[in-house]
């Protein structure tokens, strides 16, 4: 489903990304972990088209990205790929609802249809009850929620996270990893995580350490029950 092949890329004369490939399969959850400054956000940068690739290939279900234009790379990220940071990025001025429908409304979704499926989404997610809240009323850990919510509401084949856990508190975050393992095997959605939790490994499939710009070594694991993050 996703194909990256021997990506490079640097800044200022110093390699970020140093030859970079590995393979992702529909539904497979992909952890990226490694020191700071291993290139680990670049990559996902280059994953979404946030960022070019100074050489090598990504391909989405065989479309390389390379070859598109910057309106092209706009669509593909809207249409086809969902992303959740860190600090959750909600509009300050949209309700938890709103948040969740502008995706949809970006692309045109009739609103009888976004309606039913942020609807849905809320309560899958489990906050339904605050779906009139501003951001500046919900807690951390409903903030993630919801921003998983708008991530996957366009229903995406590639779901990008980084550093889903970072800004929460141990409860919280071992929620958030245990709603994406259930989102993505519900949906199917792939998932590529960068990460420094442990616990975030957990749910993955595959875990590629990153050194350098490089692929260090990879590890296959066997998803199980969220511990301590």
């Amino acid at each position: 489903m996703l194909e990256c092949r021997d990506v490079r890329k640097a800044y200022g004369g110093r390699a970020v990304l140093d030859g970079v490939s590995f393979q992702l399969d529909p539904g497979e959850r992909l952890a990226l972990v490694g020191p700071s400054g291993s290139g680990k956000t670049t990559l996902l940068n280059c994953l979404g088209g946030v960022d070019r690739p100074d050489s090598g290939s990504i391909r989405l279900h065989g479309e390389s990205m390379e070859t598109l234009s910057s309106d092209g790379l706009a669509q593909l990220r809207r249409r086809r790929v969902g992303t959740v940071f860190q600090f959750f990025h909600l509009l300050p001025t949209l309700t938890a609802a709103e948040n969740i429908e502008f995706p949809l409304q970006l692309l045109g979704i009739s609103p009888g249809e976004r309606g039913a499926r942020v609807q849905f989404l809320l309560e899958r997610v489990g906050v339904a009850h605050r779906a009139g809240a501003l951001p500046s009323q919900l807690s951390g850990g409903e903030m993630q929620r919801v921003a998983i919510a708008r991530a996957l509401v366009h229903r995406p084949e590639l779901l990008l996270a980084d550093e889903p856990t970072g800004n929460l508190d141990t409860a919280n975050g071992a929620n958030v990893l245990a709603l994406l393992e259930e989102l993505g095997d519900e949906t199917g959605t792939a998932l590529v995580m960068v990460t420094h939790s442990l616990a975030a490994t957990r749910i993955c499939h595959r875990v590629i350490h990153l050194r350098d710009g490089r692929v260090e070594r990879e590890e296959r694991r066997v998803t199980g029950a969220v511990g301590a993050v």
